[in-house]
């Protein structure tokens, strides 16, 4: 593999054409490792490549007024709660209600070193999926926290309620993921063309027919812990995509919150720590269980 030029790769195992990668990539449309990338660059193993969108894609992000739920914030990075049913960067026909346009709306000091539609994005948290990210404003900043995901140095917990009764206290989901050939917008455990994932399971408290538990990732898939969950056949509660047990009873997506956070700040050196409670919703659906 080393020696694939990134748009042979990608037109090897996508649905674009090489010339329309290499466009694709000329208009900072795939990053590599969170970062831009050349056509010349060669694929390595453990590479996370990403295509932010295809070439119909509006360039110029409109900011927009939007209440953000700033947890820290110094000249260099800010922390966020982000609140279920927010995307957080523009995509897929969605261009004006992203977490991006209101970052934009906030400040103009974000760091630009990825594509324009993901200014100050290091990681990113799925859509219905609530709690704490990341942002950069400077590039400096941004590089290090990369560095420091790839490392595995920023370490990150989830609170999910999941369909069933997990009888095990403890567990450890050790199964690649890879993107479902049978449906490009889902991934899936499979041995083909799969990325190494472990997710580490702890119990909190199990109801009649549900599961709190507590989730430390050491690896960051796309998806991951939803389809980790729904691989051993306990889906996180109301999960949209992988959820096909859940209820639906309420209007609140999947019940998965990014509840603490904890990294050294990348310039000052120092142990940040951040940690917040479970959106008002899930507290109330899990009290309810409790009755």
């Amino acid at each position: 593999m080393n020696d694939i030029r990134l748009d042979k790769f990608l037109s090897e195992n996508t649905d674009y054409s090489r010339s329309l990668i290499a466009k694709m990539i000329d208009n900072e449309l795939i990053l590599v490792n969170n970062m831009l990338a050349k056509v010349s660059y060669k694929v390595k193993e453990n590479d996370e490549i990403e295509i932010l969108g295809d070439l119909n894609v509006e360039q110029n992000i409109e900011p927009v007024k939007m209440n953000l739920d700033i947890i820290f914030e110094d000249e260099h990075l800010m922390v966020i709660n982000k609140p279920s049913g927010l995307v957080v960067h523009p995509g897929s026909g969605n261009y004006d209600n992203t977490l991006v346009n209101g970052l934009l709306y906030y400040t103009k000091n974000l760091s630009d070193i990825n594509s324009n539609i993901r200014p100050g994005i290091v990681h990113r948290l799925d859509k219905d999926t609530s709690g704490l990210m990341i942002v950069a404003k400077t590039n400096k900043a941004h590089e290090l926290l990369a560095e420091g995901f790839k490392n595995k140095t920023i370490k990150r917990e989830y609170i999910a309620l999941i369909d069933g009764v997990f009888k095990h206290n403890k567990a450890i989901i050790d199964a690649p993921i890879g993107r479902d050939p049978k449906n490009r917008q889902r991934m899936t455990v499979i041995n083909e063309n799969s990325k190494d994932a472990i997710t580490n399971l702890t119990v909190l408290k199990r109801f009649k027919e549900h599961t709190l538990i507590n989730l430390l990732l050491e690896t960051g898939r796309t998806h991951q812990i939803r389809v980790h969950l729904n691989y051993i056949g306990y889906p996180v509660h109301n999960d949209p995509l992988y959820g096909v047990n859940s209820k639906n009873t309420t209007d609140f997506a999947q019940f998965l919150h990014s509840y603490k956070l904890e990294f050294i700040h990348p310039i000052t050196n120092e142990p940040l720590q951040f940690e917040i409670p479970l959106p008002e919703i899930m507290e109330e659906t899990i009290a309810k269980l409790e009755l």
